[in-house]
């Protein structure tokens, strides 16, 4: 799984560990991420393996992939939750700036998912990309991540139709406002800018979205354990909004 060195990848890694599988992580942070694996180890009672990748790079999926298969022998999972969008005004965005948003979180994702399908389909694995409640609610501000988002979940229905052919499951898991480093970052941002207190950012964002309290990572982590294990067999092409209601559609 990508993502794995914090927040709700990290959470996803330790739940996993938890239900037994072996795991191999991959994240930019080596500090971060040999804390992961640790804590997966002691989890799991089995070693997990790490490699340091920068996912932006159009060989690194496929060098994870094949990391993990001289690990394990085998794929039964792929977890791609790897990806961290600027949110700002769209007129300031640079071509690289929007390059550099796909690349993390939508090419690196079409490229594991590729490397890492030969593998999936010969032990009936499963994919879940962690996406992002903005897939299906633009921002103004949030343009960046809106689009790339929104483009994962094209992905996700489109390698799902194949998946049924191939017997590989493939789902979506969409959090909205999850405590983590993001959020806190965006709480802020939002104190700076508006001259409020935290409690005050809060409560705005919890009344604004319509929920009473915010998300933890643990919460995605048990919803993505669900999803790879066989209990979900019967869910696939499917997208799970885990944002305490916050999503408005129908």
């Amino acid at each position: 799984m990508t993502g794995a060195s914090r927040g709700i990848g990290r959470a996803i890694a330790l739940e996993l560990a938890k239900g037994g599988f072996s795991l191999c992580l991959a994240a930019r942070d080596s500090q971060s991420l040999a804390e992961t694996q640790q804590a997966a180890t002691a989890l799991s009672g089995a070693p997990a393996a790490v490699t340091i990748a920068d996912l932006k790079k159009p060989d690194a999926p496929d060098r994870c992939v094949a990391f993990a298969l001289g690990q394990f022998g085998q794929l039964d999972l792929l977890v791609n939750c790897a990806g961290d969008t600027r949110r700002g005004e769209f007129l300031d965005f640079t071509y690289e700036d929007w390059l550099d948003g796909f690349s993390l979180k939508f090419y690196a994702s079409v490229l594991l998912c590729r490397a890492a399908w030969p593998h999936l389909a010969s032990r009936g694995g499963s994919i879940i990309n962690i996406v992002g409640s903005s897939s299906r609610t633009p921002s103004a501000d949030f343009t960046i991540g809106g689009a790339v988002n929104s483009a994962l979940l094209n992905l996700t229905k489109a390698l799902a139709d194949k998946g049924s052919r191939d017997g590989v499951r493939v789902n979506a898991v969409n959090p909205g406002y999850i405590k983590s480093g993001r959020l806190f970052a965006r709480i802020e941002s939002l104190m700076r800018e508006r001259q409020l207190s935290e409690s005050a950012i809060e409560n705005e964002l919890l009344a604004g979205h319509q929920i009473v309290r915010f998300g933890s990572p643990e919460d995605v982590a048990r919803l993505v354990a669900f999803l790879a294990s066989d209990q979900s067999a019967y869910i696939q092409g499917a997208t799970i909004d885990i944002d305490g209601g916050a999503a408005r559609g129908i």
